[in-house]
């Protein structure tokens, strides 16, 4: 596919389609990425556990006092199931205390077991109750979290400047805005009750045990430092496949929506076995690391059980002495047993947790990726705007490059007085769309300065300036909704006549009341139910709607038929009278009637005019045109 410029400039003529509401499209931006976008960035360096999780904890701080309430709730939770092997106790004592003939008496007291196996499931009630308090809180506190955060990452892609879409495929910028967001969400919403609850319960197990018997206590206790040895060490290797493994779902979610958007370019081209073959290997590498990050981390369970059993065997054999000599009752053994092992299950919760923490913080570290990006140039504090807007651009010297070194555009001059237009033509990659991108500011000039009636863009606000601004593009935008609602973007709070008017003016109306629902037909996602020359129109009439002070036309009239670009010719006419406008055109016969010509060439105007005077002049217009004519 041709492009209009060189460098990463790609898929700019996509960016200011989705520019936003004001003008033609005015002060909001989309994403701006089309199929051929570049894949994510490999991961460079090692990442900061630590600093992610103080991040997070950050974003927590606002509902700090919510979450300090789940400790006691989590705390309840763990006391009633920690009181019931010690309530247990009792009921074994008696059954042996019958079994032996203990006490001169060979019955059992069934009034003392029944009591004691009525408090037990009050126990296990209450202790459910408050756990689901605790999900229940820890559910609403996670969720707004997540939410603030969403928010976060959303108002700072608005902020980003276009070059940073340049560089990232569409499908990596949505995988971290919904993949690693709902893995960060779901982490915070079980990991950090399962946490908490393990946490607190660890601690009122081994306040039990200590009461019960300090020197089993201390058995237990043992196999602590090789639990946190083990941990550790399968963490710290399970971490970069983990980081791995989210950068190649970010790069095959990239693929497969490139792929999809760009189904029938790839068909027609005979490119599906390439694609199945690039996605295979893409795939295979997200298979590969999820492999290897999850042999390494389910490493832990295993290796937890076999340190737990360890410390559950010497509790036994230290418990078995401690009954024969009478230190301890059967039943306050069977309830040791059965606290070593509780002991044991947070210990486990806690490693499974961290191991999970270790995708998460892959994935939330993805995530402040962006929100840790160069913002565009701020706004200055008290814009300036023009008194009276007549639509006068003036270009001052200006420089531009995409990439350090490499200029594209050197000490460039032009003047468009007010109401006249001014064509823009040279052949591919000289410039021309460079050039109304830098006069929206969708870039920031290297040097020089660009000025709408001898205010200097750079000192306006980016929304109050692009107001000015209308642009009808090559490549159509167009969101889900009714093309009612497609064409009113152009104007906030524009009427069903207007809308209409709008239609009817860019030869838009009559194939738009043949539809089945008229202007309340719903277009799917980019308007592919719709023509490319239908689109074109509704994109045409938005612009039509927004009645802006200057123009922009790219190539606007491409995607329609000769009859239909006559008619819309004829419109823009009209539209065009009295305002300031920018055309870009391959086709030369259709900006015959500019004001002035500017004749573009590797970045530089080589050439102004009318059509008349460049053709008797016989330099690089002249040429082009007789190419197309000859």
């Amino acid at each position: 596919m041709a492009r209009e410029h060189v460098g990463p400039q790609d898929r700019q003529r996509n960016a200011p389609e989705a520019a936003g509401r004001h003008g033609a499209f005015g002060g909001r931006r989309g994403m701006g990425a089309g199929p051929g976008a570049a894949l994510a960035a490999p991961v460079e360096k090692a990442k900061d556990a630590r600093g992610t999780l103080r991040r997070l904890a950050h974003f927590l701080k606002p509902r700090a006092g919510t979450f300090l309430a789940l400790i006691p709730l989590s705390a309840m939770a763990s006391v009633f199931g920690i009181a019931a092997p010690r309530v247990m106790a009792l009921a074994v004592d008696e059954l042996f205390r019958a079994a032996t003939g203990g006490a001169g008496q060979a019955g059992v007291n069934l009034s003392l077991v029944a009591l004691v196996l009525a408090s037990l499931a009050g126990l296990y009630l209450l202790g459910a109750l408050f756990q689901y308090l605790v999900a229940f809180i820890m559910a609403g506190l996670s969720q707004a979290t997540t939410r603030d955060l969403r928010n976060r990452v959303m108002a700072k892609l608005h902020k980003l400047p276009i070059g940073w879409f340049d560089r990232h495929s569409r499908g990596d910028v949505l995988s971290r805005v919904t993949n690693d967001l709902d893995t960060v969400a779901s982490t915070l919403q079980q990991g950090l009750a399962e946490l908490l609850g393990a946490s607190v319960s660890m601690i009122g197990v081994l306040v039990m045990m200590l009461i019960m018997s300090p020197a089993m206590t201390a058995i237990t206790v043992l196999v602590l430092p090789l639990s946190i040895l083990v941990t550790r060490a399968i963490t710290t290797r399970s971490r970069p496949h983990f980081m791995r493994q989210q950068k190649h779902l970010g790069e095959i979610n990239g693929h497969a929506e490139e792929m999809i958007s760009g189904h029938s370019v790839i068909k027609a081209y005979g490119g599906e076995a390439g694609s199945i073959e690039r996605f295979e290997e893409l795939d295979n590498q997200l298979r590969d690391a999820g492999l290897k990050a999850n042999f390494i981390s389910g490493l832990i369970m295993p290796l937890m059980h076999v340190v737990n059993n360890i410390g559950y065997i010497m509790v036994a054999v230290a418990g078995g002495a401690m009954a024969s000599t009478g230190a301890l009752s059967i039943g306050g053994i069977q309830a040791f047993i059965q606290y070593a092992k509780q002991f044991g299950q947070p210990i486990v919760q806690i490693s499974q947790i961290i191991n999970i923490i270790q995708s998460t913080l892959a994935a939330a570290e993805r995530v402040f990726e962006i929100l840790d990006e160069p913002e565009e140039r701020p706004d200055p504090e008290r814009p300036a705007f023009p008194e009276q807007l007549r639509g006068e651009v003036r270009i001052r010297d200006l420089c531009f490059s995409y990439d350090p070194g490499q200029n594209l555009m050197k000490h460039l001059n032009v003047l468009v007085q007010p109401g006249r237009s001014a064509a823009i033509v040279g052949p591919t990659g000289a410039g021309k769309t460079t050039l109304v991108n830098l006069l929206m500011r969708f870039y920031e000039l290297d040097g020089g300065s660009i000025l709408v009636d001898d205010v200097d863009i750079a000192d306006m606000g980016r929304e109050r300036l692009r107001s000015v601004f209308g642009m009808v593009l090559q490549d159509t935008w167009l969101f889900r909704g009714s093309i009612r609602d497609n064409i009113a973007y152009g104007k906030d709070g524009a009427t069903d006549n207007e809308v209409i008017q709008a239609a009817t003016a860019a030869q838009a109306d009559h194939f738009i009341r043949t539809l089945p629902e008229g202007y309340d037909t719903l277009l799917n996602e980019e308007g592919s139910n719709l023509s490319e020359g239908q689109r074109q129109l509704v994109t045409i009439a938005r612009a039509f709607l927004a009645d802006p002070a200057i123009l922009i036309l790219d190539e606007a009239t491409s995607s329609v038929d000769t009859r239909t670009e006559v008619h819309i010719q004829k419109a823009m006419r009209e539209i065009l009278k009295g305002r300031t406008s920018f055309i870009i055109a391959h086709r030369l016969s259709t900006i015959r009637d500019a004001d002035v010509i500017l004749v573009m060439d590797k970045g530089a105007i080589v050439e102004t005019g009318t059509h008349e005077e460049l053709l008797e002049a016989g330099g690089f217009y002249d040429s082009l045109y007789r190419s197309q004519f000859a």
